[in-house]
């Protein structure tokens, strides 16, 4: 038996468009709220303790970035929804974790849904959703668990290094965007490193039993990412050519460099993805070379003993008249006879290069 597979779709069937239902596998995840307030001149970080903290960023004279871990306090969820005035649709997107990247624009907000990759301690792919609200002054985040590839940003915002706290929200968002797109190059890297080892495994003809399960599982990987990086190229696309005025010109330039990344990466996986396939020829070729030489050396065997057979059976026949049944060396002449064929055939094999 496999796996079972949890109908997650079963659980939006015959709601009404905008409910918030929770698809995702960590129903036990704790609330976890953290604020980073800043400005040119300093900034400040908090823990929130309750949602209703968050309410009083929305009119700062600062940049604010709120990040909220738990998708499944869908209260909490919806409460910061009401206040910023985000649509139930936007809620539903935010809540339900097999959403496809996505962007969707409207009056006050800019709403982005995307995939963060990240890598366990056995090197396996682990996806998460995190979803993106960019006001006037503020980004929120929503999180599935605690954990994110945002710790550079982080530090970036507490030292006040580089150009972040001079810039507005949008600046923010590209930031939170690009440490996303900078991890999906690990991830690139790993499969890439995965597939050359299988390549050169392969070319040294050791091939496993498990390889072709180690290959299916590559491939599993690799079309997880996929969909993850390619619907970035169409929402930082429209970011460029958006008309917002969420979106300062001067920001403009960084998307597009992440838009060369995103396309950089897509190249890539399309590489990986001809790769893989081959991978899987190769496979498939080696075990049928394997199993040419084990019947090339079965079928060498059975022609060299097939003479042998012959003169033993000739000599088994139980005739009383067969000359060479009395001859009084005639024993030791048919060993000599089938040892001189035997040697005779051999060499004969190895000059045509069959041995």
């Amino acid at each position: 038996m496999g796996k079972k597979r949890t109908a997650k779709y079963k659980k939006h069937i015959g709601k009404a468009p905008g409910t918030l239902i929770y698809t995702g596998e960590k129903n036990s995840q704790q609330l976890f709220i953290e604020s980073f307030d800043y400005n040119p001149d300093g900034f400040t970080e908090k823990e929130l303790k309750n949602i209703e903290d968050v309410f009083g960023y929305k009119t700062s004279e600062s940049i604010t970035w709120i990040n909220i871990n738990g998708l499944n306090h869908i209260e909490a969820i919806e409460s910061a929804g009401a206040h910023y005035g985000l649509h139930p649709l936007i809620l539903e997107d935010i809540v339900n974790t097999s959403q496809r990247p996505k962007i969707d624009e409207y009056e006050d907000y800019l709403f982005l849904s995307l995939k963060m990759l990240h890598l366990d301690a056995n090197e396996n792919v682990i996806i998460e959703q995190v979803s993106f609200v960019m006001g006037d002054r503020y980004v929120l985040t929503f999180q599935e668990a605690e954990g994110d590839v945002f710790d550079n940003v982080r530090e970036r915002i507490r030292s006040g290094k580089g150009r972040i706290r001079g810039m507005g929200a949008d600046y923010l968002l590209y930031a939170l965007v690009d440490a996303i797109v900078d991890h999906y190059y690990v991830i690139s890297e790993m499969l890439g490193n995965k597939i050359e080892d299988i390549e050169d495994t392969l070319f040294e003809g050791n091939v496993e039993d498990s390889m072709s399960i180690q290959i299916l599982m590559l491939k599993k990987e690799l079309l997880k990412v996929r969909r993850a990086i390619f619907p970035l190229r169409e929402i930082i696309s429209r970011i460029e050519k958006s008309e917002s005025t969420l979106i300062d010109k001067k920001s403009i330039q960084f998307y597009r460099d992440v838009y060369d990344h995103v396309i950089q990466l897509s190249d890539n996986i399309d590489i990986f993805r001809e790769m893989i396939w081959s991978l899987m020829d190769m496979y498939m070729t080696t075990i049928s070379n394997r199993m040419n030489e084990v019947m090339k050396v079965l079928t060498i065997i059975a022609t060299i003993f097939i003479p042998l057979t012959f003169i033993a059976g000739i000599y088994g026949m139980n005739f009383d008249h067969m000359p060479e049944l009395h001859l009084k060396y005639g024993y030791y002449i048919v060993w000599i006879v089938m040892v001189a064929v035997f040697i005779a055939m051999v060499v004969y094999f190895k000059r045509k290069k069959w041995l």
